[in-house]
């Protein structure tokens, strides 16, 4: 039931005076009916009279009470209906003194689409239908990505989109090199496909240990019948299966768990979360929640745990590196919402405790890089989320630029920058091969090709979002690619360049919105953007003019099967120099002391291959 406070100039001694001892939810409400703070309590009339003391030990505090106006309250049945009003309200209004998680927006799931005939793995956010089995959230697109690259070379199961799926009359690339049996052109049963669908679903749900011992039997079986290639298969599908369970499992742990830790430093807060479902660890992630300077690591972890469980599904049991002080309450009220027990606890030992320490080391080691980078290259990986409206942070970006000179020796750059700068380790050069000259179009397509065919076959890793310096003919080619290599939760952004080439008025183009999207002149986004399209330019040229300096130092007398530094002197020698060469017949060629008559018929068709 709402009340409000009226008086004009707010006096809380009146206003304390009939305040109600019950659970419930207080608004406190600034100048022009801003909503400053959001908060619950046990008892209204304790909690609320706690910020009018003389002299508050928060300075944060002591400044937002001078700011109040007006408080408005909600009386709740409990402090757990409290605790769900409260971040329904934090999330809604997004209050400046509250501690504030950035808007996940949605998270990603793995989709398994059991009602097909050949069901598909795929990366989903959004609203789950029917007809599907999800499993997550992960904590990242990054962790989808990894375990999909994972299911598909256990089990080869197709990942293409249902289009591209219906229209195939032959196998695509993902069967050539062994990530997919070729249900589409009925190169697999439906019997046997589903078999690998079931495998890679037991896989998703933790029990590996069942896939294991069944493809054991399936491999002797085989080897009695003397299926001896169909063995080895099986063979070496158990030692990849027992490597990854090796890596992803948790000793001892069979339930769903989140373990997370909080760190503290320099005015800023790190709260890592590592989610581990069934056993096997998802993937980890950071937060740094904004407003929560002063605040003790278990004051953090509860308005934290509040919101991020506002909309996820909450596992069995959550380890906390610090005690939050209302523990009691989150866990009824979060038993409450998922219709059985969650744990949440902080005194662990043994196995439990080394997972702790572990997310209390990446909590804090993700706090060192924030601190180092804070106001450089991290801001503007912030902007360019907010610019892109993009559902998480990006870890890893990478763009792809071409350059040549009138079609002459092509060279396509690709450039890879994270959070604390360029990665040069991961550049790559790709000279481009059997085009129309200057197609800059399928030069692109060969480029991406190549480099996105090897990190498919677990040569490197995917970026979050994919630059690409040219306008929509561009873009189409690295969309074709992707859907191609069956690669999905990449975003796709096209770099115009602005009129009269001037950089601020350069235009991006995302592959999911029909209108270009334009940043300010001033905006780190747009900075961000134009120094990795800049470097990926200066990569590409770069290139392009070592292989064309190669091309005019080298004689193209060099690279002919037979043809040495010795008889190449002789040749030059005879003819007195290349000019005589070039103009020379086979039969003059073949007079050559050391040319025999094969090797002048080489030397010839190289010289006037043209």
């Amino acid at each position: 039931m709402p009340a409000s406070s009226q008086q004009a100039g707010f006096d809380p001694k009146a206003f304390l005076a009939t305040l109600t001892s019950r659970p419930g939810v207080y608004r406190m409400i600034g100048e022009g009916g801003k909503l400053l703070y959001v908060g619950k309590a046990r008892n209204l009339k304790k909690r609320v009279a706690s910020y009018f003391r003389t002299q508050h030990p928060s300075p944060r505090i002591r400044s937002m009470v001078a700011q109040i106006r007006d408080i408005e309250i909600t009386v709740t049945h409990t402090e757990a209906e409290a605790l769900i009003l409260e971040n329904n309200l934090i999330k809604e209004h997004r209050p400046r003194y509250n501690i504030l998680l950035r808007d996940d927006k949605s998270y990603p799931w793995i989709q398994v689409t059991t009602d097909d005939a050949f069901p598909r793995l795929g990366f989903h956010r959004g609203a789950r239908k029917r007809g599907s089995r999800y499993f997550g959230p992960y904590p990242s697109a990054g962790a989808v990505r990894e375990t999909l690259n994972l299911l598909q070379k256990l089990f080869r199961v197709r990942q293409c989109e249902d289009s591209f799926f219906r229209n195939r009359s032959r196998p695509c690339l993902q069967y050539q090199i062994e990530r997919c049996t070729a249900p589409c052109v009925g190169l697999i049963s439906e019997q046997a496909y589903r078999a690998d669908i079931d495998n890679a679903i037991r896989f998703l749900e933790g029990k590996s240990e069942q896939i294991i011992h069944q493809l054991v039997e399936r491999m002797e079986q085989a080897a009695a019948e003397l299926r001896f290639e169909e063995a080895a298969r099986y063979r070496d599908q158990i030692e990849q299966l027992r490597r990854i369970t090796d890596r992803q499992s948790i000793s001892g742990e069979i339930r769903d768990v989140d373990v997370i830790a909080c760190a503290q430093g320099a005015g800023i807060t790190c709260v890592q979360v590592f989610t581990v479902r069934a056993g096997n660890v998802l993937g980890n992630r950071n937060y740094f929640p904004d407003n929560a300077e002063g605040l003790e690591p278990g004051e953090v972890l509860e308005a934290f745990l509040g919101q991020y469980y506002l909309e996820r599904l909450l596992p069995d049991e959550l380890l906390l590196s610090h005690e939050p002080p209302g523990q009691a309450v989150l866990e009824q009220a979060f038993s409450e919402r998922r219709g059985r027990r969650v744990r949440i606890t902080s005194r662990v030992r043994k196995d439990r405790a080394r997972w702790l320490e572990l997310a209390v080391s990446n909590a804090e080691q993700a706090l060192a890089a924030r601190i180092d980078s804070r106001a450089g290259m991290l801001a503007r990986f912030e902007a360019l989320q907010e610019a892109l409206d993009l559902p998480e942070l990006p870890q890893r970006l990478e763009c792809f630029d071409i350059s040549h000179t009138g079609g002459e020796e092509t060279v396509a750059s690709c450039v890879v920058f994270n959070s604390r700068g360029p990665v040069k380790s991961d550049y790559r050069r790709f000279n481009i091969r059997d085009i129309e000259p200057g197609d800059d179009y399928a030069a692109m397509r060969q480029a991406l090709m190549r480099r996105y065919t090897r990190v498919r076959k677990g040569e490197g890793q995917l970026p979050d979002i994919l630059f690409i310096d040219g306008g929509r003919g561009q873009l189409n080619q690295a969309l074709a690619v992707l859907e191609e290599l069956q690669i999905e939760g990449v975003t796709v952004v096209g770099i115009t360049k602005g009129e009269g080439r001037r950089p601020e008025l350069d235009t991006l183009r995302l592959s999911d919105r029909s209108e270009p999207t334009i940043l300010p002149p001033d905006s780190p986004a747009l900075h961000l953007v134009q120094q990795i399209r800049d470097e990926a330019h200066r990569f590409a040229i770069t290139g392009h003019r070592q292989r064309r300096a190669r091309k005019r130092s080298t004689s193209p007398l060099e690279g002919i099967e037979g043809l040495g530094p010795k008889r190449r002197q002789s040749l030059l020698k005879h003819f007195g120099g290349l000019q005589g060469v070039m103009r020379a017949s086979r039969d003059e060629l073949a007079k050559v002391p050391g040319i025999s008559v094969r090797l002048a018929e080489r030397i010839h068709e190289r010289l006037h291959e043209d």
